[in-house]
């Protein structure tokens, strides 16, 4: 008789994300978290009631998977974007002890339905290999519309969204990426990329973001002081862009239909000092983004 494994067997993917004034802001939020549902065993949504009607919007998601809690954002933390990492930190802290791994999605990340395979594969790969932390995904990040990608050093071209289920890991900065204290995370790549949508909206309603998304970065007496600035953004203020030539997800083809607005612009523009010239032309040849940042560590399991 072979010795029972201490192994075990089913692999748990609990999902996560925290949604403050979705509908102000016009976060597809619902998207989101309808996009990585396939790939996880339960979906964790903390939900601020904010100043509209999110928490109906977040009901209107039908999953057995879903499950809903409630938090109060502390905006006397809000400055440099500390609360958003808090609130990360405290959505983490209700997944069940037997999830193997946290999937963290964004109010304005998606998942391509083309990745899900390829996600619980890798997951299911490394989940008895401790030594790995988490999961670093690719990104495309949309400008204006739905139709341009951002292809300049602005643009993060990775960040952690997969976690293991561990106290010892949290949210770092303004919940951009996690680390274990200060140290670094060890992770591999998966095969998938995240589509962000955060930068396409109409002019108006962009706006209207970014203001309402500096008061997380900045106090109110830096606010009151700033320039004011006119009701429409400005989209042709961009370094460099490419057209995006591929599908956006199944769960976006709604909100994509139901766009009410167009912004042209030109891919052939570049604005770059000649130091940025010469980094944007070697990445282009090599594929390598010199000098570039990076929020974890890439280790070969």
């Amino acid at each position: 008789m072979w010795p029972k494994s201490n192994v075990k067997e089913h692999m748990k993917i609990t999902g996560i994300t925290i949604v403050r004034n979705a509908v102000l802001n016009d976060f597809p939020v619902g998207e989101a978290i309808s996009s990585i549902l396939p790939v996880v065993d339960e979906m964790i949504v903390s939900v601020d009631k904010g100043d509209d009607d999110t928490d109906a919007l977040i009901r209107s998601i039908k999953s057995d998977k879903l499950k809903i809690i409630y938090s109060t954002w502390d905006m006397n933390l809000r400055e440099g974007g500390r609360v958003y990492a808090l609130e990360t930190d405290k959505v983490k802290s209700h997944v069940s002890p037997d999830t193997d791994w946290i999937f963290y999605i964004q109010a304005d990340e998606v998942i391509h339905e083309k990745y899900h395979a390829v996600i619980r594969e890798t997951a299911e790969r490394y989940k008895d290999d401790k030594r790995v932390e988490g999961l670093l995904f690719q990104y495309l990040h949309f400008y204006g519309t739905y139709d341009y990608v951002g292809d300049s050093r602005k643009w993060y071209r990775h960040e952690v969204r997969i976690i293991r289920n561990d106290p010892g890991i949290s949210s770092y900065k303004d919940a951009q990426g996690f680390r274990r204290g200060e140290v670094k995370l060890n992770v591999v790549p998966v095969a998938a990329e995240v589509y962000h949508y955060g930068w396409v909206k109409s002019p108006e309603q962009m706006r209207q973001k970014q203001k309402i998304t500096a008061r997380f970065y900045h106090d109110d007496k830096s606010i009151e002081v700033a320039p004011k600035k006119s009701d429409h953004f400005d989209f042709s203020q961009f370094d460099s862009l490419r057209k995006f030539t591929g599908t956006h997800p199944i769960v976006m083809q709604q909100r994509i239909a139901s766009k009410n607005w167009h912004v042209e612009l030109d891919v052939n523009q570049k604005k770059f000092t000649l130091k940025n010239w010469l980094l944007y032309w070697v990445e282009k040849k090599t594929g390598y983004r010199l000098f570039d940042f990076r929020n974890y560590k890439k280790i070969k399991a």
